[in-house]
């Protein structure tokens, strides 16, 4: 109708009508510019912070909730992508640079959750979730090692993009599914027996940017 304020947002679900997700005040707020481009963002209530990757930067940023300050999380940080919390609210990331899934403790030192399988490199891990369970799924595209752009340009010694599961206990790096050229984004259903993969075509994917005479 006339003079009415336009939707903020497309809903395509009304259940986000309920005031649970939107209570009709919702508005958008730049945080942060000075990203090449930015991705992988995850909000840790523990600390009140949003982190997210400013990939081709190599490094992660922290947006602080109760500061409205945003300073360096890590850097370098192995061209970080995506990112995401376990059951305990440790961050889970994807380091295509350093070709590798990586959980930070609580006190702040690295573990290495998953470099290789069958003992070859991964290609550059994109994105990953959680399971309930305590399983880490991710994504295994070749983004960061077609160039130097986000990563390191490499041959891939696996020779795929897959998707894989890391095995809470073992350890283990299974294979859950391929056939893919660019998985991409992960997510899971609510009851978390049908697991969605986006697919980014190499066509789609960033390009290096020309330098200028």
């Amino acid at each position: 109708m006339p003079g009415a304020r336009p939707e903020l947002y497309e809903t395509l679900d009304d259940r986000f009508r309920t005031g649970r997700c939107s209570a009709g005040d919702s508005h958008l707020e730049v945080l942060y510019e000075g990203c090449r481009w930015a991705e992988g963002p995850v909000y840790v209530p523990a600390g009140r912070y949003l982190l997210w990757s400013d990939v081709p930067n190599d490094r992660l940023l922290r947006w602080d909730e109760t500061t409205g300050a945003t300073g360096v999380f890590r850097s370098p940080a192995g061209y970080p992508n995506g990112n995401t919390l376990d059951g305990e609210g440790r961050l889970v990331t994807c380091e295509q640079g350093n070709r590798r899934v990586t959980r930070t403790e609580h006190d702040g030192s690295v573990t290495v959750l998953a470099e290789r399988w069958r003992g070859k490199r991964l290609n550059s891990p994109n994105d990953a979730v959680v399971r309930s369970d305590g399983s880490v799924y991710f994504s295994d595209p070749d983004f960061g090692i077609v160039s130097d752009y986000e990563g390191h340009r490499a041959e891939s010694e696996i020779g795929a993009c897959n998707v894989y599961r890391i095995d809470p206990v073992s350890g283990e790096v299974r294979l859950v599914a391929d056939g893919f050229q660019g998985p991409n984004g992960l997510v899971f259903s609510p009851d978390e027996r049908r697991l969605y993969v986006s697919e980014q075509k190499p066509e789609q994917a960033p390009e290096e940017p020309t330098p200028s005479a």
